[in-house]
Parts: C-alpha cells; structure tokens; sequence
C-alpha cells in the first residue's frame, strides 16, 4: 500500500474504504476488505482472479504499487509574520446568552483602548508590505459583544482602509455579532466589513429567546431578525451560527425550516452547546440525538437548496491544522497581549499559559514567547497520537484544540465528546461524495497540500 487507506465498518456488512489523501472512497464487501487488510499487512498473495482485478483497481486509484502519500505538513518557523488580525475589543455585553463561553458581562469589563487596535493593525500590515500579501484581514471577536466597543472598531477599521490603501493592498474586515444592533451599526457593516459577519440566532424564536436574553432577561430574537433581514435587504453576505442545547435538540430540524423559509444566509453553521463558561455544568449535547437530529436538519436544508455545517466534518478539506491556534493566529486581549485563540481571551484564563505567547514590544513589534509559540505549532495534527488511527484526521485535523483542554481539564490532549460526532458526519460526507459520483467510487484528482516549514501567517 502506498496511500493511507481506512476501512471503515457500515451498518449493512459492508465497509467504507477510504483513502483521503488520494481523495478516493468506495464500498466494498467483506471479501475484497479482507484482500486489502492482507494488503495492508503484507501477507496477500493475488492469486485469485478477484484479487487481480482488485489490485488493478488499487493501483489506478494510487493506492498501492505508487508514490507515497503527500501528507499535510505544514508547521511554521521563525518569528510570527501574520497578515491577519482578531481584536478582542472586550468582555462588554448586551446580551446574557446561557452557554455563553466568556460569561460576558459577569467578568470584569474590560475594554481595547484605540492604541492597543491601531499597534495590532500596524503590524500586519507591515508584514503583508514585506511579504507581498495583497491584503490584510482585520476580525472583530472576543469575550463580549465586539460592537460594544463601537468607537474603536469604526476606528480602528478606518485607519486600517486608509494605512492599507497607501500602501497599494487591500483591508478585508469581518466581525462575530449576537446580532442586537442599531440601525447605524447596521448600515456601517453593511458598507466597510466586506468580509461579512456570523451573527448568533438559533431559529425558532422561542428557542433563541430561552438561551440568548438580553441584560434585563428579555428575549433578543426580534432585534436579532431585523438585523437579519435588514441584511438580506442589501444582499450583504453573512452566516449563521446556531447553537444547540441538549434540550433544544429535538427542535433542531425545525429550526433549520425557519431560517431557510425566513432568511438567506450565505452559510449555517450549526455546533453543540459547549460546556464552557456559564454551560460548564450543563448536560452535553454531544449524542446520538444530536447526531439524529443534525441528519435530519440537514435533510430538511436540503430541500430549501441549502446545507448546514458543522465545524470538525469538513470532508475533501485535507489539512493538518484545525484552525490558526497551531498556524500563528494573532488575536489581541483589550490589553494587548497576544493569544492564538478567540476563546482564550483573558490572560486571568484557566488556560492563558498554553494559548497566550505574545505581548507588545518596543515601537510596532511584539515580544514573542519562543517556547509557547512551538508548543502551539506542535499542535497540528501529525503530532498528536491519539489522532493517529482515525480516518477523519486529514478533515478534522484534531478538532478545537482549546474546547477539547477545556473540557477534558487533564492537559493532555486525548480527543474530546465530539470525535464520534465527527466521524460519523465526515462518513456521511464520504457516502455522499459516493452517490454524487455515480453511487460506486468517489475519486478526485488530490489537491496541492503545503509541505515543510514556511514562515509567515
């Protein structure tokens, strides 16, 4: 065998072989598995007529008698060069949403001064100016509502448009909103975050309004959809992100009718409740009737012409890297200091030694943690054992670093609650990538996949 190749179990006795980095998948029956595993193990002898045929067809498809595999391998050296930013403007919120990561609004409020947004913007875009970037991306996050800190994001933005455009590039911005807005704040996203903007709502509006309250505990979904349609009136491109609580599971379905008979958004994406936060305590929804119900959804999508995601089952994507935690990701707390997780927003945080590696330097640079730094790099997913095995780790690619030490609290990364979750639907991906084909074999020319180290972000 040259190339990885899986074998999957499916509920009828057949099996699903799987060779991602090949971009190849097929059904197979119990005969021709066994031929691959003896395959696999060195211990086949072909002398079949079958077996001919089957290691015909193994080796059109490159998975035996070829090159080796071009593995994902990317992992960064040298001192970090991004050409993106995530400012964390602050812990300020309108909203006291239950499962709310931060519990924004009960921690101390802390806010980005001007300066802090402008040093981070600077060195970015000094970077791309080295680097031949043609564009900076500008991201508003953090452990509270980012337009809670109004000024300094239309600020920050206008000196990163106007920096950026005397310097020959482009200035990109996208936001995360709970979607309670003003109508000025509207209108400026509308016309400066070309990079559009995920705005929180859970469909139904009696499902929102029981999770995501307001301040004084009303519910939000009215503000919520007039920001949503106000959207859809100027064909602005947004996501929806809708979180689903254990017992919100069962409306799950429907509540994917509801934004798809309602609204277009460019994408839904749709997540269990996390235990972290004012939900650490909670029930998971990481289970089969979430698993039954996001199948469903999906159905239902479907036939609106729409399709739902979910953040770890990203078949075809071919990576070893999660998210920009192990790709030098830029984000900074209101006090400046540098952390490569959105999530990891307070350097008072149970986990700020493993995520936060940077604090402001002397003049536009920053000081970098070289230890941490690596640690962080090292998290892509060709370093982390208990991945090894699964098939869904060039999809998946080790899933949300920081969820999984969140929730597990022992330090040591051994997966989390969602691996099964995400390797059923990325099967599901698989099968359907299959029937799309023709209903026998999924095979796609592989993509380029970076290699080595590169310096840069």
């Amino acid at each position: 065998m040259t190339s990885e190749t899986f074998i999957i179990p499916l509920p009828d006795a057949r099996y699903l072989v799987y060779a991602p980095l090949r971009r190849t998948a097929f059904v197979a029956n119990g005969s021709m598995v066994n031929s691959i595993a003896a395959i696999q193990a060195g211990r086949f002898d072909g002398s079949g007529a079958n077996d001919r045929a089957l290691v015909r067809l193994l080796e059109e498809l490159g998975l035996v008698g070829g090159q080796p595999d071009d593995c994902p391998g990317t992992v960064l050296t040298g001192p970090p060069r991004p050409v993106e930013v995530t400012l964390l403007l602050t812990t300020a919120c309108n909203l006291r949403c239950a499962y709310c990561y931060a519990a924004a609004g009960d921690t101390p409020r802390q806010r980005m001064p001007l300066e802090v947004a402008l040093k981070g913007i600077a060195f970015v875009l000094a970077n791309a100016i080295d680097l031949g970037a043609p564009a900076i991306t500008v991201n508003y996050h953090g452990g509270g509502e980012p337009t809670a800190n109004w000024s300094v994001m239309t600020r920050s933005f206008a000196f990163a448009r106007d920096e950026a455009s005397a310097a020959g590039i482009d200035a990109i911005g996208a936001a995360a909103t709970n979607g309670v807005l003003k109508d000025h704040q509207i209108d400026w996203i509308i016309a400066n975050l070309d990079g559009g903007i995920t705005v929180s709502f859970d469909g139904l509006p009696e499902v929102h309004d029981r999770y995501r309250v307001t301040a004084r505990g009303g519910g939000s979904s009215g503000r919520v959809m007039r920001t949503i349609r106000r959207l859809d009136d100027a064909g602005y491109g947004y996501g929806i992100r809708l979180t689903v609580t254990r017992d919100h599971i069962a409306q799950l379905p429907a509540s994917i009718a509801f934004i798809c008979a309602q609204f277009g958004p460019a994408r839904i994406q749709v997540e269990p409740a996390y235990r972290l936060g004012r939900w650490s305590e909670a029930p998971s929804a990481d289970t089969a009737e979430f698993l039954a119900a996001f199948r469903e959804a999906q159905r239902v999508a479907g036939g609106y012409g729409r399709s739902i995601d979910y953040s770890a089952a990203r078949s075809g994507l071919m990576t070893n890297h999660f998210c920009g935690v192990s790709l030098d990701n830029f984000c900074l707390s209101p006090a400046g200091n540098v952390t490569a997780c959105y999530e990891a927003f307070s350097e008072a945080g149970e986990l700020a030694d493993v995520f936060f590696y940077g604090r402001a330097g002397p003049g536009s640079g920053y000081v970098f943690d070289e230890g941490t730094l690596e640690g962080l790099r090292h998290r892509a997913v060709q370093f982390l054992p208990w991945c090894q095995g699964c098939f869904a780790k060039w999809d998946c690619a080790g899933d949300c670093y920081y969820k999984a030490l969140a929730t597990d609290r022992t330090g040591e990364y051994r997966g989390s609650e969602r691996c099964h979750l995400t390797r059923e639907l990325t099967r599901d991906q698989i099968l359907g990538r299959i029937l799309d084909s023709g209903g026998v074999l999924w095979h796609e020319p592989p993509v380029p996949l970076a290699r080595g180290n590169r310096n840069g972000g």
